[in-house]
């Protein structure tokens, strides 16, 4: 199973650095679509990721109209993370598809409209809150639908007991 989480134009670096880190810990690939509000090399970036930047496979788009170019959403189990989403991301099955991707809008603005009315019925998800509030923090809501995906998946290829004590 191959994970990409996709961050469409994300303006925060510290955030990006935090979902790089979410990356390198769970083996998903990271997708970076330009532009970004930030130099990747920022020291608050590679702060964020720690030390993790060298295990992450990191894969960058010119533009989203590149990146829906080469991954065409109706070939891929692609979805749409929106507060305006139409499905719980609980209420996906994941269980069973081989490569997932999930794409998350910039932190002011989230994914283009055009984006979401084209798919608002079939490809969005939306994590449950109360709705006198705007939204989650942006890297929050990626750990959270990441290890949803990946807990559907029963934690494939990951370390599921602690080895602290056998040292």
């Amino acid at each position: 199973m191959a994970l990409h989480i996709v961050m469409v134009e994300p303006e925060i670096p510290q955030n990006t650095g935090n979902i790089a880190r979410t990356c390198a810990i769970t083996g998903a690939k990271l997708h970076l679509v330009h532009p970004l509000g930030f130099k990747i090399d920022e020291r608050s970036v590679k702060r964020a990721g720690l030390d993790y930047w060298d295990k992450i496979e990191i894969e960058e788009h010119n533009s989203l109209d590149k990146f829906l170019d080469k991954y065409k959403p109706e070939e891929h189990n692609m979805f749409f993370a929106t507060t305006k989403g139409k499905t719980k991301y609980t209420d996906i099955d994941y269980s069973k598809m081989e490569d997932v991707f999930v794409l998350y809008g910039k932190e002011t603005k989230g994914l283009p409209e055009w984006l979401l009315q084209k798919y608002l019925n079939t490809k969005t998800i939306r994590i449950p809150m109360l709705p006198t509030l705007r939204s989650l923090n942006l890297s929050n809501s990626v750990a959270i639908i990441t290890y949803e995906i990946l807990r559907q998946q029963n934690f494939k290829s990951m370390q599921n007991i602690s080895t602290y004590f056998d040292k």
